[in-house]
């Protein structure tokens, strides 16, 4: 590959640490799409003949079938993935082979196939949100009037709907599945024809390889071309942001599914047993999807520190870009299509949620409003009327509605009976009709309209 300029081979270290087909032969069917492309521009434009172009599309189809076939070669002495496909093309058709590297250099070529690649995980991304939205929105359906604790440092603070909880991570994934939309829309610009660094004094039409590889075009900067791996750090930020409300959610279902909240049962398929204790019902999926998202994190991080002392244009250090991609990508793609199992097959426990949501003395803010709207009260001395009410609930111990109407009057003498009618969960919830309110009717609205997105 070096042609006359090394007297020597690498050294076998140096042959290790150099190699990159071990991980980017994943990268072949853009690699092969690339190449096609570029052939078919060079003939297009005079640069080669119709005859090496027809031979290298069919032969580079050839390599493609034996690489998913399971067939191909890989070499290690031939470094990537581009060399691979180069060197087989050779085997194949001969000397036409060596005409497909006019007017390209491996920078441009690893740089678009990168960004397809890419570009096709933000598209397999967008599939798998709108799948697990989709399962959100069915438990919200479900669930419109299941009366839950709504919490606030884990502890209860006021009633809401089972409803309106799974709509909050909808809202969620649907910035997420945005994030990915934009960054597809950034990415979407071909390097493709910047050669190594500066272009090429070939006539080539980029614009032409870029509509064949499905772009908007050609990016404008042939430096920037070959150095950016922006695409991809966008990428791996949204994969981040996406992954945190992931593991937050497979938090909740974790202390969900506990004996001390027994709030939601999770299924067969996404428990696991003890091997010592016959009892347990492990939510070992959702465990091990809040772990997998450190990975993803990680991924962000390292590939912010290759890139962030790189001059430009291209570095050896941006061969170390992929593998934290790759991964990434892989546990992101798992983590979504397990959450997405988890939440179609969890079956809510209406009961105990009832229950804890009419604990903690939950209907305080209701109290506190009621005391505000038919008292006239200022809200802070209704707060301090509701905050007396609680302690002596609580030295009682009952909750707010347990209270007799002569102990509410001995705190203040201006409360009615109507105070109880406030003071319910299922009341509390009803009430709270403001805009992305919990109430049950928003919660229907709003599921008739996720339902209409997300078809």
């Amino acid at each position: 590959m070096w042609g006359g300029r090394f007297a020597a081979g690498p050294d076998a270290i140096m042959e290790a640490i150099n190699a990159s087909i071990g991980f980017d032969q994943r990268l072949a069917p853009q690699d092969i799409e690339g190449s096609r492309a570029h052939a078919a521009m060079l003939a297009a434009k005079g640069i080669i003949t119709d005859t090496d172009a027809k031979a290298i599309r069919e032969g580079l189809l050839t390599v493609l079938s034996e690489i998913e076939a399971g067939t191909f070669p890989f070499s290690t002495a031939l470094e990537d993935i581009h060399m691979n496909v180069e060197a087989r093309l050779t085997d194949l058709i001969g000397e036409p082979a060596g005409r497909l590297h006019t007017a390209r250099s491996r920078n441009d070529q690893v740089a678009v196939d990168f960004r397809l690649w890419v570009r096709g995980q933000c598209d397999a991304v967008d599939e798998a949100l709108g799948g697990l939205m989709q399962a959100l929105v069915g438990q919200a359906e479900a669930g419109a009037d299941w009366v839950m604790p709504g919490f606030t440092h884990l502890q209860t603070a006021q009633p809401v709907t089972w409803g309106h909880h799974m709509l909050a991570y909808v809202e969620m994934f649907a910035r997420d599945r945005s994030r990915f939309a934009d960054a597809r829309a950034r990415m979407n610009y071909s390097p493709l024809g910047a050669a190594a660094l500066a272009g090429t004094s070939f006539p080539i039409d980029r614009h032409m390889t870029a509509e064949a590889l499905g772009f908007d075009g050609p990016m404008a900067n042939s430096l920037d071309a070959v150095s950016d791996r922006d695409f991809a750090l966008e990428f791996l930020s949204s994969a981040s942001i996406c992954a945190m409300h992931l593991s937050r959610l497979a938090e909740e279902l974790v202390i969900w599914s506990s004996a001390q909240f027994r709030f939601v049962k999770m299924s067969d398929r996404w428990s696991t047993g003890s091997s010592i204790m016959p009892q347990k019902r492990n939510p070992d999926a959702a465990e091990l999807l809040r772990a997998k998202i450190g990975r993803i994190f990680g991924a962000n991080v390292a590939l912010m520190t290759v890139m962030k002392g790189l001059p430009l244009t291209y570095s050896k250090d941006m061969q170390e870009d992929k593998e934290q991609v790759f991964d990434a990508a892989d546990n992101f793609a798992l983590a979504l299509a397990a959450m997405t199992g988890m939440v179609a097959d969890m079956t809510a426990n209406v009961a105990e949620l009832e229950k804890a949501a009419a604990s903690g003395f939950s209907t305080a803010t209701d109290l506190a409003d009621w005391l505000v709207r038919e008292l006239a009260l200022p809200f802070r001395e209704a707060h301090h009327v509701t905050g007396t009410l609680v302690a002596l609930a609580e030295s009682q111990g009952c909750d707010l509605p347990d209270l007799s109407l002569e102990d509410m009057k001995a705190v203040h003498e201006g409360i009615t009976k109507g105070v109880f009618d406030v003071l319910g969960v299922a009341n509390s919830v009803a009430s709270r009709t403001s805009f992305g309110g919990t109430s049950p009717v928003n919660v229907r609205a709003q599921v008739e309209i996720w339902k209409g997105r997300l078809t």
